[in-house]
């Protein structure tokens, strides 16, 4: 097919912010040759600590083409997940925001599967493709910069001029052809908030990260125990962190998410630091049975409040 007009590509725009997107930009598939060397780089510096499936299906990860069978394009949506309200303990083990609400996974696919199907049947009907969300080896952020939906930010995180970075990028992979968007230039300057702010020095250097050092990844991908020289560092980080987006400017302004799903449970915002440290299996369960959180399991959860005492 020829590529589609403009007037195409805003039906589909309109389309996933009626499904509750918080933007969406085009690009064209191609073989992202700067980001492959970066990737080199950072697996052959052992910054990948314990995700060893990082190593895997490395020419799909830099080349969708290879991924999916006849892609022209890759349409990158954003969703908000910035809470409305913060945990209310301030002395209870933290939770990152992103796992406040119904595990991020179910609820971007679903959304992305409505808009497929709304470009297969309004505007392509020979529409072939796949949706992603932090499933596949897609470098998401990579592919949202590009369409020039924000940048890479000295955190490593995309960061969106109106949304800041608390959110899920998800992407559409098809044979549509479309016009892409213009990248936008990187707006970090010469902050460097999050690399002072980080307790653990994952920030290795603007825009590198070591994830052996990042208490995201060792309180939910590591599964042995935590090294003790990481002790009195985590700053009371249960699951996740924030702390890097935090120190951010660009989220100091973020707006909270209007998407219904991500709503936490309605005790968890209470749970006060003698509940958290008191948790059953079967409170947990109830608590976070919708929730990211349950990726870490319960024993992983309780071995991270164990380290945090």
């Amino acid at each position: 097919m020829s590529i589609i007009n403009l007037a195409y590509q805003q039906q589909i725009k309109e389309k996933a912010f009626d499904l509750g997107f918080s933007d969406i930009g085009f690009s064209v598939v191609d073989h992202l040759a700067d980001d492959e060397l970066k990737l080199q780089q950072w697996l052959s510096n052992g910054h990948q600590a314990g995700m060893n499936y990082m190593n895997n299906h490395f020419d799909k990860r830099v080349n969708p083409g290879l991924l999916v069978e006849g892609a022209k394009s890759v349409i990158s949506v954003l969703l908000n997940y910035a809470p409305k309200e913060l945990q209310q303990d301030e002395n209870a083990p933290k939770i990152a925001r992103y796992a406040y609400g119904k595990d991020y996974h179910f609820v971007i696919k679903d959304k992305l599967q409505q808009l497929y199907n709304f470009i297969k049947e309004e505007i392509y009907t020979s529409l072939e493709g796949r949706v992603f969300t932090d499933s596949a080896p897609v470098l998401d952020r990579a592919w949202a910069k590009k369409a020039g939906l924000g940048w890479v930010g000295k955190n490593t995180n995309l960061i969106h001029k109106k949304l800041g970075s608390y959110f899920f990028i998800g992407e559409l992979i098809s044979n549509l052809e479309v016009q892409p968007a213009e990248e936008i230039k990187e707006a970090c300057g010469g902050c460097q908030r999050c690399i002072d702010a980080c307790p653990t020095g994952a920030l290795v250097a603007p825009y590198k990260l070591d994830s052996n050092k990042c208490i995201s990844y060792l309180t939910i991908e590591h599964r042995e125990a935590i090294p003790e020289e990481f002790e009195g560092q985590f700053e009371n980080w249960a699951f996740g962190c924030d702390i890097c987006q935090e120190a951010c400017p660009w989220n100091w302004k973020a707006r909270p998410t209007k998407e219904m799903e991500f709503a936490p449970h309605p005790d968890f915002l209470s749970l006060s630091k003698e509940e958290w440290n008191g948790l059953s299996e079967e409170r947990f369960v109830e608590v976070f049975r919708k929730s990211a959180l349950k990726r870490t399991k319960f024993a992983g959860l309780r071995r991270n409040l164990k380290f945090l005492e």
